[in-house]
């Protein structure tokens, strides 16, 4: 039997994957995303979005992303892993993103292209350069310093390079420790998870996303508490407590997700763990 006959739908509605169709935007969701594109268009440079694993950061990215997508005055980079293995390939991967492709040497040579690059797109033909960093937990002290140096490249008025690092909490830490590169951040924001009725809602949202018109709900409201104390009010987790309960509705054949269906649930996870 179909998962998308039975609850007459078009699309997963609580699949993991980082489609901004399906970011449920909160208050604290739709603040960041506010704040990071004026930050953007406005030039000041650095923007640090700090959450715990599952609280929607990829997502978010993805979100941001799309805001500028069709928009001819930005070019917009993404990395997604920034795991490199010396500072020579953390440089020649931005080159190669920025689209400079001869031949270097050294990482001074690296680091002139880039700026010549940057003020090439900023000052000769006007462009926003942005460079979104996801996994930001990931950069090292000697990364983190090959980005202060980045973001020293600027005219009288504007930062040359706009970036934002999406990351885990264990960065914070790390970059407190560097003055000099506290001092760059123009915003910096903590997502915090959601609350009960937040959860309700996205449950909700996911579910209309997905193409569910019946007026219905799938889960009760004891249901939902059950799943918000479980998972914390972290959207990735409640995501996959709620793509389970609907599996166990077919399975069951039953029509609605029950609170006892949730504690079920959740006591079989426990036993894999």
């Amino acid at each position: 039997m179909s998962y998308y006959t039975v609850f007459q739908l078009e699309k997963e509605p609580f699949s993991t994957s980082p489609d901004p169709e399906f970011l449920f935007q909160s208050a604290a969701h739709k603040s960041v995303l506010n704040r990071l594109e004026i930050a953007i268009r406005l030039k000041r440079g650095l923007s640090i979005v700090l959450g715990d694993v599952g609280i929607g950061k990829t997502t978010l990215s993805r979100a941001l992303f799309q805001t500028f997508a069709e928009d001819q005055d930005f070019i917009f980079h993404m990395i997604l892993d920034p795991d490199f293995k010396s500072e020579y390939q953390f440089l020649a991967h931005l080159t190669k993103l920025f689209g400079v492709t001869p031949f270097f040497r050294s990482t001074i040579d690296l680091r002139d292209a880039i700026e010549k690059y940057l003020f090439k797109k900023n000052v000769d033909e006007n462009k926003t350069v942005v460079v979104l960093i996801d996994e930001g937990q990931k950069l090292s002290l000697a990364y983190l310093e090959i980005l202060r140096t980045l973001l020293n490249y600027e005219t009288n008025d504007q930062k040359m390079l706009q970036l934002v690092i999406m990351a885990q909490m264990e960065l914070l830490p790390r970059i407190i420790k560097i003055k000099n590169f506290m001092d760059r951040v123009s915003f910096k924001y903590i997502i915090n998870p959601l609350d009960e009725f937040e959860t309700t809602q996205l449950i909700q949202f996911r579910l209309q996303q997905a193409g569910y018109r019946n007026e219905k709900s799938l889960f009760t409201p004891e249901a939902v508490r059950k799943i918000f104390e479980s998972s914390q009010g972290y959207p990735r987790r409640i995501a996959m407590i709620c793509h389970d309960a609907l599996e166990q509705l077919i399975i069951k054949d039953r029509e609605v997700v029950t609170a006892d269906l949730i504690e079920e649930l959740l006591a079989k996870q426990i036993g894999w763990q």
